[in-house]
């Protein structure tokens, strides 16, 4: 079986974005957007008190969701880090929380069946001897008091890779590792990536590692060339965006990805943002991802006290009952190589095909790119109910198309998404 398998059929992932940036509740980047100075960042550091932490509930909210995964940041782009790393004391244990909540995570979500990953940043803001003073992203990038400082960055790679280790040795197995991010000359060798994969390697041979060491969300990286480096990792990570076509190499071939996406604006907690995207929304936007061979991993951005917002929890409650419904047509299926219908989406497991009705049609639901006799079966993957194919005079002109109905009623089962199955023969 190859490594890649779980993460495959998984295809629903939940992100996870928590941190002392919750504190001011205003976006993850507070410290770069706002050119805040450590002294001035340090009040969140002070007052971040997870006091409703509860790792299980979060854990039972993703599996209800119907996710396979998760990724929680273990240290974002401000330095602060949710684990108990020895190489340094910004972290969770010596705030008011007291104590190391990956340790917590990692157990509550393996004990409820789904992998574990963490997110570790390559940036960090808060370490002396990460560049400041004319780095693209660095709060201080524009400070002067800084233009001479000198930076030992080969002792930042020597913590990084010694957190990394950290994670890799203190935790159990780490499913899945997403480093974010790459940018400008901060990429690839410069931050040692070959020999920090070969050292995740050697603990945890089938880890998965995403595609961000040598770039961001914006682009693919070499897993999209013939000559993938060693570095390349094992799947692409489009950000806010779904690919048009799926990611393919340069042989036509597909490759592993996974859109990351926002329930609203932000990743982090954001006391201000109640854009949410609803449900019935995300749902077809799961459909799609896997229809183009890829994972949706939806983000929540618990508040400073560690609650997931109640908007959210609402958006995945609703997504779950559709998922409890039509599971069968996500986990494991893919490309169908067939044309898209105009009314929706098809995903495919083997020699099945599952037709995604988004919208309810005048008349019978046409199952294009086959023909009737392919057909074994059809069903409501919903109920299990035999769909028998239909040949009414007014679909002569189509006769070469299958069609099947739910009846007379003009709206189908599920107004978001009706799923139907076929088994071709």
């Amino acid at each position: 079986m190859a490594k890649t398998d779980w993460f495959e059929h998984s295809r629903f992932g939940m992100f996870i974005h928590w941190g002392i940036y919750s504190v001011p509740a205003r976006n993850e980047w507070v410290r770069s957007l706002e050119k805040i100075s450590i002294e001035d960042y340090q009040p969140h550091f002070d007052n971040f008190d997870p006091v409703d932490y509860d790792p299980k509930s979060w854990a039972k909210v993703a599996k209800q969701a119907g996710m396979k995964y998760a990724v929680l940041t273990a240290k974002h782009h401000d330095g602060f880090c949710l684990f108990d790393s020895k190489l340094t004391d910004y972290k969770a244990t010596n705030t008011k929380a007291g104590r190391d909540l990956i340790k917590e995570y990692v157990d509550a979500f393996r004990a409820e069946g789904i992998k574990v990953g963490l997110y570790y940043s390559t940036i960090d803001w808060h370490h002396p001897d990460y560049p400041h003073y004319g780095d693209k992203l660095h709060p201080m990038r524009d400070n002067e008091e800084y233009k001479d400082r000198q930076h030992d960055f080969d002792n930042y790679l020597k913590y990084m890779h010694g957190q990394v280790e950290e994670l890799c040795t203190n935790y159990g197995k780490i499913d899945l590792f997403w480093f974010d991010f790459s940018y400008d000359d901060m990429y690839g060798e410069k931050w040692k990536a070959t020999e920090l994969v070969r050292m995740i390697r050697k603990y945890w041979p089938d880890t998965l590692i995403d595609n961000r060491l040598e770039g961001s969300g914006a682009g693919y990286g070499s897993l999209e060339t013939d000559t993938p480096t060693e570095y390349a990792g094992d799947f692409v990570s489009p950000e806010q965006i779904i690919p048009l076509d799926g990611v393919r190499n340069s042989k036509g071939e597909p490759v592993l990805w996974e859109a990351c996406i926002t329930m609203n604006g932000h990743w982090a907690y954001h006391v201000t943002d109640r854009n949410y995207k609803p449900a019935p929304m995300l749902i077809k936007k799961l459909v799609e991802c896997v229809s183009k061979g890829g994972n949706l991993l939806l983000n929540v951005g618990p508040d400073a006290k560690g609650n997931i917002p109640t908007e959210s929890l609402k958006i995945l409650e609703e997504i779950g009952i559709w998922m409890k419904k039509y599971g069968e047509s996500i986990y494991g299926c893919g490309y169908a190589d067939l044309p898209k219908p105009e009314y929706g989406r098809i995903t495919r497991d083997g020699n099945k095909l599952y037709y995604h009705v988004f919208e309810s049609q005048v008349g019978a639901i046409p199952l294009p790119g086959i023909k009737p006799e392919q057909i074994k079966r059809a069903w409501h993957v919903a109920s299990g109910a035999e769909l028998q194919l239909v040949d009414y005079w007014f679909l002569y002109a189509h006769k070469d198309v299958p069609f099947v109905s739910f009846g007379d009623n003009p709206i189908l089962p599920d107004v978001v998404d009706t799923v139907v199955g076929v088994e071709l023969k």
